[in-house]
C-alpha cells in the first residue's frame, strides 16, 4: 500500500468500531480515504486487533452496489495489480458521509 498507515495511526485516527453507530449513516464522520482507479473506501472506526475498518465502499464506481461494512486493512494492504497498489489518501479532509458526493449518489447518506 502506498502512503501504508501504520496500525497505531489508523487507531489514532479512527474510533473503536461500533463506537458511532447511529440511526443515520449521513452524520457519521468518515476519517480516511483509501484509493486505486475507480475504487474508493471511506473509513469510519477501526479495530487494530483485527486490523479490521468500518466504512463504505464503492468498487470500480459500481454505485448500485456499493455499501457500508466491514473492510479488511490486511487484505487491502496485500493488493497489488502489477506495480500499482491500494493509496492512502494523505490529503483526506475529515467529513461528514452526507458530504462525500459519492456515498450521497450512491444512496449511502441517509
Amino acid at each position: 500500500m502506498w502512503n501504508e498507515p501504520t496500525k497505531e495511526k489508523l487507531a489514532k485516527l479512527l474510533p473503536a468500531i461500533g463506537s458511532t453507530d447511529g440511526p443515520t449513516t449521513k452524520d457519521k464522520m468518515v476519517r480516511a480515504h483509501l484509493f486505486i482507479g475507480g475504487c474508493d473506501w471511506y473509513l469510519t472506526e477501526y479495530d487494530p486487533e483485527d486490523d479490521l475498518a468500518f466504512g463504505f465502499a464503492c468498487l470500480n464506481g459500481d454505485l448500485q452496489n456499493a455499501e457500508w461494512g466491514y473492510i479488511s486493512i490486511a487484505e487491502l494492504r496485500d493488493l497489488k495489480f502489477g506495480f500499482v497498489e491500494i493509496d492512502f489518501d494523505l490529503h483526506w479532509r475529515p467529513r461528514p458521509a452526507g458530504e462525500i458526493a459519492l456515498i450521497v449518489k450512491a444512496g449511502g447518506a441517509w
